[in-house]
């Protein structure tokens, strides 16, 4: 299932789960980070358990009395939902009748951990999330062993994010923009590309540009750091105080990306954007404008490159995460969306997505084909095939550890 930032997945899950236990079966929601894990427990928790669903968490970073208690209630049956990260896939962890799978940012995780999930059932169904907005001609090569289907639409009352492109001229002017929406009791997001400095180049670096805002910029506001090096409890007591509103303004990594819910903040700035892909823009940009007040986001660029600065601009015209994944596409190639790298030169040798789209809809549906009628690939004719899809799926398992 893809859909936009806010389209609802998590309640597609949520249904997901309830017709697993509705039919006697365990359903095992997998997500990339430990707030998410949590976020979702909420979430699915409060959607579920009114209807008698007992949902459980299960992470690394929780407490040895509290991990063994979720694994009990899913050993038992007595706990039909588990929300968790990578500890859902360890030894210790399991299930009485796993009937589903889910994984939130599926781009996240690699098919041997899907399928170590998978294993802890009797071959149960699969359900696969992304924010990540794929195109078309892509989803093919991506999701070749899935059925795909789109949610298109956001939900009612969404509010406007406005994005605007600025210079580090603009500097003194957002500072006291900035200023103005927390005396006006709102929040604000600066997501920086890098942890320390000189971890990339000259990049703002999230630890020393949070230290700075809070000793010159902003003394007299509360400011607090987030990134993904930090201890579990560390990051999960920094979103426990911005959830509260006990922080005005987090500066962070892309460890905000995915499933952080603050609706009182409506403001985010976006340091050296022109080092993030664009879909990556959008799913950042959808961290804000989640309550009942219009949003603004600042994309912070110094880079003088025609490339760059077309693809920024495309971020203040469009708020179609596909449009702008298909523009990324046109302007990067698949490398950033594929996540291998952030551009440059293809990883597909003979096909191009952007000119070949047709093509690599009629190969997929002739493999579709193909398997209907051969699945093991047994035929004298698909011998040579057979042959070089086993050597593949062999690279494949060795290269993940599997």
């Amino acid at each position: 299932v893809q859909g936009d930032v806010g389209s609802g997945k998590t309640v597609v899950a949520a249904a997901a789960a309830w017709c697993a236990a509705e039919s006697g079966y365990q359903a095992a929601l997998m997500a990339p980070t430990e707030i998410l894990a949590e976020q979702h427990a909420r979430s699915l928790g409060a959607l579920l358990e009114p209807l008698s669903v007992r949902v459980v968490l299960l992470t690394g970073g929780m407490k040895t009395a509290q991990a063994r208690q979720s694994r009990e209630l899913l050993a038992q049956g007595m706990a039909q939902v588990a929300v968790g990260t990578h500890a859902l896939l360890t030894e210790g962890t399991q299930f009485q009748r796993l009937g589903l799978v889910i994984a939130d940012e599926q781009h996240r995780f690699g098919v041997a951990q899907r399928a170590a999930l998978s294993d802890k059932g009797d071959s149960p169904h699969v359900l696969v999330m992304s924010a990540t907005p794929i195109p078309r001609t892509l989803a093919p090569i991506l999701y070749g062993d899935l059925d795909v289907s789109v949610i298109d639409e956001l939900p009612p009352g969404r509010q406007p994010v406005q994005t605007y492109l600025v210079s580090e001229r603009l500097r003194v002017r957002l500072n006291g923009f900035i200023r103005r929406q927390v005396e006006e009791n709102h929040q604000v997001y600066i997501v920086c590309p890098a942890v320390e400095q000189g971890e990339t180049d000259d990049l703002k670096a999230a630890e020393t540009w949070a230290e700075t805002l809070q000793a010159a910029v902003f003394p007299d506001l509360r400011v607090a750091l987030l990134h993904g090096k930090m201890r579990p409890a560390d990051k999960e007591d920094v979103m426990r105080r911005f959830a509260a509103g006990e922080v005005d303004i987090l500066v962070a990594t892309t460890v905000i990306e995915v499933g952080v819910d603050v609706p009182n903040a409506t403001v985010m700035i976006v340091e050296d954007a022109d080092r993030f892909g664009l879909s990556q823009l959008h799913q950042l940009r959808g961290r804000v404008g989640r309550g009942e007040k219009p949003a603004q986001v600042f994309l912070v660029s110094a880079s003088k490159q025609d490339v760059a600065l077309e693809r920024l601009r495309a971020m203040e015209t469009c708020d179609d995460g596909f449009e702008l994944a298909r523009i990324d596409l046109s302007l990067r190639r698949e490398g950033d969306i594929l996540g291998n790298r952030q551009s440059g030169a293809s990883v597909l040798k003979l096909v191009n997505v952007v000119r070949d789209g047709g093509l690599i809809e009629a190969a997929h549906a002739d493999a579709r084909e193909l398997l209907e009628n051969d699945p093991d690939l047994d035929a004298p004719d698909h011998a040579a095939l057979g042959r070089e899809v086993r050597l593949l799926l062999g690279a494949t398992r060795a290269g993940e550890g599997g």
